[in-house]
Parts: structure tokens; sequence; C-alpha cells
């Protein structure tokens, strides 16, 4: 009776210890996306990609871990549905998925097909996979998340595929004008203008590109009392007024990818962040700020993605619709031929400001996330030689982002106003039509 007794007291052990490893799952956190994420604009900034080509690069790597993460928990709704063309993602059928690690590796499989520089974000890979193993995990958890991931990023890929990209690759470039108002090429490299035809890229949440057209820039005219002359004067007067601290808000907010410098005869880039990512940045300096999970992050990076890329779309729309010259150009021709910005003119036309575009609409998604009169310190900028500056909200932050286009000597102020009237639209439709939080969940949990 004794040995029967043992023998099952043996075999339940054996059985609970299988049960518990077949419903193991090794844990991944915040901190494992954050990384994702950084090193995703590291990436970006190496490649050199534009300002709206890395805006699609964040958003289709954050919807895809967002899409898995929605299904672990019932508190979050899937955007199926909610953003043009995104269809319902498959659902898992091993049991020993682990959506989380499948939410990354989907993330990561989207941004490495999106990026240049595959083996920098395999590097993180492998990275990440030798500190899962370090907290449990097993071969056969990691090939059943891997191969759901795989089918997940699959879909989305399908679903990237149609949204214009591949098109607007092979489109003709902008026409030079000449119109003494439209865009030239500016100094000191003298680019072809970038993305012309970004405006054909699927929105993700504007019914169109052209859903908020802003007012049209002040009619050109050189007469001293007209509102164009005016404003292209404060721009002007601005620069050569210009004090240290100006100085150090324009260059915070710089986020030019295309700065180039000559030595001689020599010219190369320096390599910048771009907009997007800054505010990227800002999203993860403010989630570890919070203390919020992974879900909470993934909800913050999507959501602020998303209002990076139709923002960018839009501004891009007018920017090429009205094709308005930039102020160094003017500036140069008619009233100071030595006169230059404080700021490197990026290679695509002035209005709006794409700037206060983006930032207005990024602190729009970020104070849904986290909520107004949020301070924090954003230390962007400083790997990239730059000091920290503090802010008591994102709205604030947003604001000091615009603003610096005109320290900058790049923008004229009618451009930063619409601009951020354009960010605050785009910023009130994505509050309005994309739910992500299931309200009657979290009240049930």
């Amino acid at each position: 009776m004794k040995r029967k007794v043992l023998y099952f007291l043996i075999g339940f052990g054996i059985f609970f210890s299988c049960s518990q490893s077949n419903n193991h799952k090794t844990p991944v956190n915040a901190g494992d996306l954050h990384s994702l994420m950084q090193e995703v604009t590291d990436i970006t900034v190496h490649d050199i990609f534009s300002p709206p080509v890395a805006s699609r690069v964040y958003v289709y790597s954050a919807i895809s871990s967002y899409e898995v993460l929605a299904l672990q928990d019932s508190s979050y709704s899937s955007l199926a549905g909610q953003i043009n063309g995104l269809n319902p993602i498959p659902r898992p059928k091993d049991e020993q998925v682990n959506l989380l690690i499948s939410a990354l590796y989907a993330n990561y499989l989207m941004s490495k097909k999106l990026i240049f520089s595959e083996e920098k974000i395999e590097e993180w890979l492998a990275n990440w996979k030798t500190d899962l193993e370090k907290r449990g995990l097993n071969d056969s958890e990691w090939k059943a998340s891997v191969e759901y991931a795989t089918e997940v990023h699959q879909h989305m890929v399908d679903w990237a595929n149609e949204d214009n990209y591949k098109e607007t690759r092979t489109m003709s470039k902008h026409p030079l004008s000449d119109q003494a108002h439209h865009w030239e090429p500016t100094p000191p490299a003298y680019m072809a203008a970038i993305e012309p035809h970004w405006n054909k890229i699927r929105t993700f949440v504007l019914d169109s590109a052209d859903q908020y057209i802003p007012q049209p820039p002040y009619e050109f005219s050189m007469e001293e009392n007209s509102p164009f002359y005016k404003e292209m004067m404060e721009v002007y007067t601005v620069v050569k007024e210009v004090d240290e601290e100006k100085k150090e808000i324009a260059s915070f907010w710089d986020c030019n990818p295309y700065v180039m410098n000559i030595t001689g005869h020599v010219m190369f880039a320096t390599k910048k962040i771009t907009p997007g990512g800054h505010w990227m940045g800002i999203t993860k300096i403010a989630a570890l700020l919070d203390s919020a999970d992974l879900i909470k992050s993934s909800h913050a990076y999507t959501k602020t993605s998303i209002a990076l890329a139709d923002g960018f779309i839009s501004c891009w729309d007018e920017k090429y619709r009205s094709n308005l010259i930039r102020p160094e150009t003017i500036i140069n021709r008619s009233i100071d031929g030595d006169w230059t910005p404080t700021l490197q003119t990026p290679p695509f036309p002035e209005y709006t400001s794409g700037h206060s575009v983006i930032s207005t609409a990024a602190a729009n998604a970020l104070t849904d996330v986290f909520g107004d009169n949020f301070s924090f310190v954003d230390s962007t900028e400083v790997k990239f030689g730059l000091p920290s500056r503090e802010f008591n909200s994102f709205k604030e932050a947003s604001q000091e982002a615009a603003i610096s286009r005109l320290y900058g000597g790049i923008h004229y102020r009618r451009a930063i106003e619409e601009g951020i009237w354009q960010g605050n639209k785009i910023g009130d439709l994505i509050r309005k039509k994309l739910k992500f939080r299931d309200n009657q969940a979290i009240a049930t949990n």
C-alpha cells in the first residue's frame, strides 16, 4: 500500500511538473519594447531615413506588436476595422505560444523589413533572445511564438503592401518652377525635394490626405505692407537678433537628417534623429516615468506613431499643393544675399511646418494616454550633443517645437500656426475614431 502511494505521489509530481513546464510563459516586459523601439530609431538615423519614411517604419512596427498584445489583454481593443484597410490578425493555434514574445517578434520582423541595416536589428534580436533564455525561455515556447509572429507578420505585410509606398518609389521628381513664389532647392546641397508624392500613401485614420486643408499661405508679394513681406521680414529679423536661448531651442528641435557639412571640397552628412524619432523618444520617456506596463507602452507607441504617420501625409499634401518658397531663398534673392538661417533649410517646400503638424498631433496622442500636465525631462537629443530640456506637458513641448522653426529661420509664422491647426485636427480625429481601451472590459476586471 505504501509503495502504491509512493508511486502515485511520484507520478503526480511528474505530471504536475510537466503541466507547469507546458504552461510556463517567459516574462516579457515594457523594457524589451523600449529597447526595440530605440533600436529602430537608431537604425533610421544610421540609414538616414527621411522624416515621412521613418514615420512609416514606426507605425507598421508599432501596430504589429499592439495587435498581438490586444489578444492578451481583454481591456484593449484591436484596431482592425478602425484603421484604414486593417483586418483582424490570425489567432494562435498552439497553446505554447507566448503572445508577449510573439508581439515583439512581429514588431522585429516588420522593422527588419522596412529598414536597410538588417544586421543591426538582428543583433538586437540575438541579445534579446539571450536575455529571455536567462528568464527561462525554452525551445518549444520560442519556436511556437516565432511561428505565430511570422504568421501575423505576413498578415501585416500584406496590409502594408497596399499603401502605395512601392508605387511612389517610381513616380516623377518634383518639377522646378519659374514662378517667383515657388520652392527652389536650398544650400548647401541643393537637394531635390523629398517625397513629393507622399500624399498618395494610404492614410491610417484620416479619410484622405486632404481631409484637413489649412488656410493657404499669404499671397506672394514683395510690397512692404503686404502680409507675406511682413512675415518674411519677421524671419529675417528674428534670425539676426536670435539669442542663445532661442538658438538652443532651434537646435534641440532641428531633427533634420539631411544636414550637410562642407570642408574644403568635401561634403558629408551629419546624422540626426527625425522629428518622428524625437517624439517616439518622448514616448519612451513618458512610459518610463509612468511605470507603464508592456501593453500600455505599446498603446502609447502605437497611438503616437499613427498621429505621426497621418500628420506627415496631411502636411506633405499641403507642402506640394502650395509649393511655397523658403525664407532663405527669397531673403537671399531680395533682401540680403549674406543672410543665413540659424538652422539648415530642409529639402522640401515651406508650407506648412512639418514639425508643427506632427508635434501637435503627437502631443495630443500622448496626452490621451498619459494625461495633461505631465511633466518630463526630454533627454532625446543628449546622444546628439544637446542638453536636456524640461516641459510641464506634451502640449508645451509641441508648442516649443513649433516656434523653433521661426527661431531657426526655416519657416514663416503662418506655416507654424496653420501647422498647429492641422496637428490639432488630426489629434482630435484620432481621439474620436480610435478605441484602444474597452471600457466595459475595464469595468468588469
